[in-house]
């Protein structure tokens, strides 16, 4: 329910009430007085942004379990739906042979890689391979590979014919990385040029004879920077590639290795409010931290969910509730480029087993049209693209410490969000400064804003208003 009143604007400066210390990761933040609108990171991201990617929405494809066959010919056949669902980058999941040695479960981790130059035959044939990315880039879509450079398994030919390109311990060992109990891994030593080389080599060798367009960096800040740095410009100079790293902490990488990086802190952020233990300020403090700490031009990859999340930690119902539809909506529309997980369309039923086979339930695509229609949203607006080619965010005075309203704008378009981030109903007004026609998501119904408004909202419920 609106009701409409026209009164006087305060300056936006009052409605900032955290910050976020450089050294802080996101979920430390805390409430900090003094935030200045021109604190923003002065350094600039040198990154090649492709200029297809600058509406774009990713998808992640898990293979195995996409379908009963878990194949690339058995995937093919999704490619019309994902075309009517809008996304146009799709994350393929490691693809390669998976080592047999230390494996974990029947079928082994996708990340313990047998060889970078050959594809997983659970999944299909190269000449199979070659076909989807084919079938799929006349579609219109961007096919970006999961690369894992950390470490190999077990039976990689490296292994025994180049151990020294393995960390080893004292008494000549090679290890598993030390950070963490992957023991169906093997830890390489990027100290060696040749496995660098090695390495560099296959990474050109899916860009220049398969044809892909980029890369999903696997534990990114495990590797040297000047590696993936060398490496980006290299494939740059085959063509424009869209680089992503699995990483949040070392904004060193999105200097000029990567666009993109992992959007831990907001998802996070996201679980919290969904909870009900954060809210309006906390985000205010992470888009600002995000206008800190990032080099101009890069941007996180926000989600609900992917193939971590999902298998570990539970689904979207289990974890968001009876926010679920809320966070979606918010996380579609701030800063940042959206990703859809295999199945998320489909309700995100279960948590899918990680080592061993297991099927995405299809049966209701319920979803489908909803993140369809906020894909549309996003293409449509200017104000909600990516990194630089999008709007920066504005957030409105509002009554209540529960109302989020923000405003993103991209010259004359302009899209405000209005949200109740509880579980009770609540009524408060907003401070918009400004009046104008809109148009409300989902339903093309107009909107007529004032310089306040009035709002009551149940638990949860949201407004989307654009100019388009």
């Amino acid at each position: 329910m609106l009701i409409l009143t026209m009164v006087a604007c305060q300056s936006r400066d009052q409605i900032v009430n955290e910050n976020v210390d450089a050294g802080d990761s996101v979920e430390e933040v805390e409430s900090v007085e003094g935030v200045e609108d021109e604190m923003k990171s002065e350094v600039l991201s040198n990154a090649l942004v492709p200029e297809w990617s600058k509406d774009s929405v990713i998808y992640e494809v898990n293979f195995r379990h996409y379908t009963k066959e878990g194949t690339f010919e058995s995937f093919k056949e999704h490619l019309p739906r994902l075309q009517e669902l809008g996304v146009d980058i799709l994350w393929f999941m490691p693809i390669h042979p998976i080592s047999e040695e230390n494996r974990l479960g029947t079928l082994g981790s996708y990340y313990a890689v047998k060889d970078y130059k050959e594809v997983n035959p659970e999944f299909g044939t190269m000449d199979d391979f070659r076909d989807l990315v084919e079938t799929a880039q006349d579609m219109g879509f961007y096919v970006i590979l999961d690369w894992v450079a950390n470490h190999t398994g077990w039976d990689h030919s490296w292994i025994h014919e180049n151990p020294n390109w393995y960390q080893q311990n004292s008494e000549g060992e090679i290890i598993n990385p030390q950070e963490f109990n992957w023991t169906d891994v093997a830890q390489l030593n990027f100290e060696n040029t040749e496995m660098r080389q090695e390495m560099k080599d296959a990474m050109l060798f899916w860009v220049e004879e398969v044809g892909v367009d980029g890369f999903r960096a696997d534990y990114a800040n495990g590797v040297p920077l000047d590696f993936w740095e060398d490496i980006s410009a290299e494939l740059n100079e085959i063509k424009e590639v869209f680089m992503l790293a699995e990483d949040d902490k070392i904004m060193e990488l999105l200097n000029e290795a990567f666009l993109v990086n992992w959007g831990w802190g907001f998802y996070h952020l996201m679980n919290d409010i969904a909870n009900e233990k954060r809210g309006v300020t906390a985000i205010q403090s992470y888009t600002q931290w995000v206008d800190k700490t990032y080099p101009k031009g890069s941007y996180p990859m926000n989600f609900m969910t992917n193939h971590d999340e999902n298998s570990w930690n539970g689904t979207i119902e289990e974890k968001f509730g009876d926010a679920s539809e809320a966070m979606a909506a918010l996380y579609f529309t701030i800063p940042g480029i959206p990703l859809i997980y295999s199945g998320q369309e489909a309700g995100d039923k279960k948590g899918l087993e990680f080592f061993d086979k297991d099927e995405i339930d299809w049966s209701d695509l319920s979803l489908q049209h909803f993140y369809a229609d906020l894909i549309q949203l996003k293409k449509n607006n200017e104000a909600l693209w990516n990194g630089s080619a999008g709007g920066e965010i504005t957030f409105f005075n509002t009554s209540h410490n529960k109302l989020l309203a923000f405003k993103r704008e991209k010259e004359d378009n302009q899209v405000i969000v209005i949200m109740n981030l509880s579980s009770e109903e609540i009524e408060a007004t907003i401070e918009f400064g400004f009046e104008g026609n809109f148009q409300l998501f989902q339903t093309n119904t107009s909107e007529t804003l004032g310089i306040e408004g009035t709002y009551q909202l149940s638990p949860w419920e949201y407004r989307i208003l654009s100019n388009e």
